[in-house]
């Protein structure tokens, strides 16, 4: 077998299918968490903001210890395996309870949704951090890893999106107790316990689907290399150049994408006065750009290079982006109600959203690269903790976007309850001007961080050549 020999797509569809559940959670803290704490349940949006972030940010700690346990695990299935069947229930369970908080006081309930949001994200650590650390094991081809990272992408947005529409379209729907279908409290619920339901299935196909090509693999390498153990072989090993200069991208890139998503329900509901039609027209808007991103992205990365894709991608993001609430202060964008509105909204969004997903995609396969090298380098196997410094990256710009976004609704004094139009201009001009400034200075500085990340296709290349020369050599 080649050592750069393409990953089956047989094998990418059922390695892929597993962020279907990461997906449906990803969408949900960054979508309706935090209007759902501070619109419905009635706590402040500084408190829903502050513990989600701690959470996170706690959770975040998490990682390094999964991914450095997950590398010295040794089991008859494996080092991942363990973990990806383990945290099945953990993450079914701590789901439902997150959205079926007890009827208490603002103090408890701040500290009930602290604990089991962090519930949440360590169960989701045992099976996600494992499961990334799986991608330079399954492929070491350079552009085929961007191929196996798309679809773990399509079935993640898949997965957030298509809750997302069955939540807009069926359950957060007006009723007779809650005319504002937002504000529905049983929707949310609802919500809750189906995304279980299918988060259960989704690890649990990916699990057995990877299952027999990578035991068999692990079964059939007679000695394995070393790993980072004492925790200053830990510390070295995140101190590595090119996986900082990776994390400082990332850093940047991912603050923007949660910014937005955590923003949307109020950017929409009182920027762009979306009705309920509207919003479930914008799940299936994101859709789209979700193929197209897995459509574009490879094609993009062969012909730019990952670095520079993620780059240029980062800023093609942040200008169309941006340019409905720019075009809107000068009286150059249709406003809600005239009837070409939403077709141009949804058009430079689909472009932004595919452009912002394409770059997360190509973040996620140059860790890989990272992967290698370093192995090249120091001889020590750590994937596991390398895809867990990424999952604490994640966690924590999660933390960052989330708490920036609640931060910006206290602000700016946005009334609780308010419907559509209701909303003093005010407020809602301070909303916009507030969310594009930010968004533009953290994304034109991830674009910038993107350009110094030194690992690309030549370097790959020389490794591969290297080490079949020393395979041979060996031999």
């Amino acid at each position: 077998m080649s050592i750069a020999q393409p990953l089956p797509t047989k094998t990418k569809l059922l390695y892929g299918s597993g962020s279907i559940a990461y997906g449906i959670k990803d969408n949900g803290f960054a979508t309706f968490l935090l209007f759902y704490y501070e619109q419905v349940v009635g706590l402040s949006a500084d408190l829903v903001g502050l513990a989600i972030a701690l959470a996170l940010i706690a959770d975040a700690f998490i990682d390094p210890a999964v991914g450095q346990m997950s590398d010295r695990t040794r089991t008859r299935i494996g080092r991942r395996h363990p973990w990806l069947y383990g945290a099945t229930f953990p993450i079914v369970i701590a789901w439902v309870f997150l959205w079926h908080p007890p009827e208490t006081s603002p103090t408890m309930t701040f500290l009930y949704l602290f604990g089991v949001a962090m519930a949440v994200r360590m169960a989701f650590s045992a099976f996600e951090v494992p499961a990334l650390a799986l991608l330079p094991e399954l492929s070491r081809d350079y552009h085929d890893r961007t191929a196996i990272m798309r679809f773990r992408f399509l079935f993640g947005w898949a997965g957030g999106l298509t809750i997302m529409f069955i939540a807009y379209a069926i359950f957060l729907v007006p009723s007779e107790n809650y005319p504002v279908g937002l504000l529905n409290k049983d929707g949310y619920q609802n919500y809750a316990i189906l995304g279980a339901f299918i988060m259960l299935a989704a690890v649990l196909i990916s699990a057995i689907g990877t299952h027999k090509r990578v035991v068999r693999d692990y079964r059939s390498t007679k000695t394995h290399p070393p790993t980072a153990e004492t925790f200053g072989q830990i510390m070295e090993t995140f101190r590595y150049r090119p996986f900082l200069l990776l994390m400082l991208a990332g850093v940047f890139a991912f603050t923007n994408q949660w910014l937005v998503f955590a923003l949307s329900p109020y950017l929409f509901t009182h920027v762009w006065e979306f009705r309920q039609p509207d919003f479930t027209a914008y799940s299936l808007t994101l859709f789209v750009a979700a193929i197209t991103a897995f459509l574009v992205v490879t094609p993009i990365s062969k012909r730019l290079g990952k670095a520079k894709a993620a780059s240029f991608l980062t800023l093609g993001a942040l200008f169309i982006g941006t340019a409905p609430y720019w075009l809107r202060m000068v009286d150059l964008f249709p406003a809600p109600g005239d009837s070409r509105m939403l077709p141009v909204l949804f058009t430079l969004l689909v472009v932004a959203t595919a452009s912002s997903i394409s770059a997360m995609i190509l973040t996620m396969s140059m860790i890989a690269d990272v992967t290698d090298q370093h192995e090249f380098e120091t001889g020590n196997k750590s994937e596991g903790l390398f895809s867990s410094g990424m999952f604490f990256m994640q966690k924590v710009v999660n933390g960052i976007g989330i708490l920036l976004a609640s931060q910006i609704i206290s602000f700016i004094n946005m009334p609780k309850n308010a419907t559509p139009g209701s909303v003093d201009p005010a407020i809602v001009d301070n909303l916009a001007l507030i969310y594009v400034l930010l968004a533009t200075i953290i994304a034109l500085i991830g674009a910038w961080a993107y350009t110094k990340f030194p690992l690309g296709e030549k370097d790959h290349e020389n490794r591969l050549a290297k080490m079949v020369m020393n395979n041979q050599a060996a031999e």
